[in-house]
């Protein structure tokens, strides 16, 4: 029988603290994936010194959580990312130092002490904006009726593990038109409740031209301004990071 291998050098240092970072996505760094991102961060977080919790075994590799990323193509003003440290760090200089080092368009907002429960718990929903260029706000409101108005709404979009049909209505929990004041544009801010498959903003777009055959002369560009616990009575996002902010203070 053959020895089982074990890895030379002494163990990882324990992590000690855990700290939980909100991000934006903004710009052409919209178009960047989630594996981009990953290599990006892991790098600046070599370049800003961040005494990174490491894991035991052959390939070590650093700690880090990521959360309910945005798709690729769509800004964001609230994605989130955990990280383990074997120091205990000041979370505002790992906000200014990680901030410094990744590039212009990926921006550190805010940085806190995980203090209590599980974040990924606290990812119920995302607030998102869709900016149609040249649609009229009349048109766009009569799809939004049509589509708020129905009680499924089905669309079908291919996984890993083939095509897959699920419904988008039962997850939209609001939904407004405005137009932008100055310019041919009309917006939608939809709240969306997550759900398994997630329910996506070009999925919302699939089911409004489903039943509404909207057809916008250029793709939308598409923003997630928040995303966090659900509030049913006001149909909105409310912080997730509040919780470890309202704990540190108290």
């Amino acid at each position: 029988m053959a020895r089982q291998r074990v890895p030379e050098g002494p163990p990882p240092a324990p992590a000690v603290q855990k700290l939980r970072v909100r991000y934006a996505k903004r710009g052409r760094l919209r178009f960047s994936s989630t594996r981009d991102f990953q290599r990006a961060l892991e790098r600046a977080l070599r370049r800003a010194r961040v005494p990174m919790a490491f894991s035991a075994g052959f390939h070590p590799h650093p700690k880090i959580s990521y959360a309910n990323a945005a798709p690729t193509g769509t800004a964001s003003e609230a994605e989130y990312f955990e990280i383990s440290v074997t120091e205990r760090v000041d979370p505002a200089a790992v906000r200014e130092a990680l901030g410094a080092a990744l590039p212009v368009g990926l921006d550190i907002l805010e940085v806190v002490e995980a203090r209590q429960g599980a974040l990924a718990d606290r990812l119920q929903a995302s607030d998102w904006v869709m900016e149609f260029r040249g649609l009229g706000r009349e048109e766009l409101q009569r799809a939004a009726d049509l589509l708020w108005a129905r009680e499924r709404a089905e669309v079908t979009r291919t996984f890993k593990t083939g095509p897959r049909t699920f419904d988008v209505r039962s997850a939209l929990v609001s939904m407004g038109v405005t137009d932008s004041s100055g310019s041919d544009c009309a917006i939608l801010r939809v709240v969306v409740r997550h759900t398994t498959p997630a329910v996506r903003p070009d999925d919302v777009l699939t089911a409004l031209r489903a039943v509404s055959a909207l057809a916008p002369p250029t793709p939308p560009l598409v923003t997630r301004l928040a995303q966090g616990p659900l509030h049913t009575a006001t149909a909105g996002v409310a912080d997730p990071l509040a919780a470890d902010e309202y704990a540190d203070g108290a």
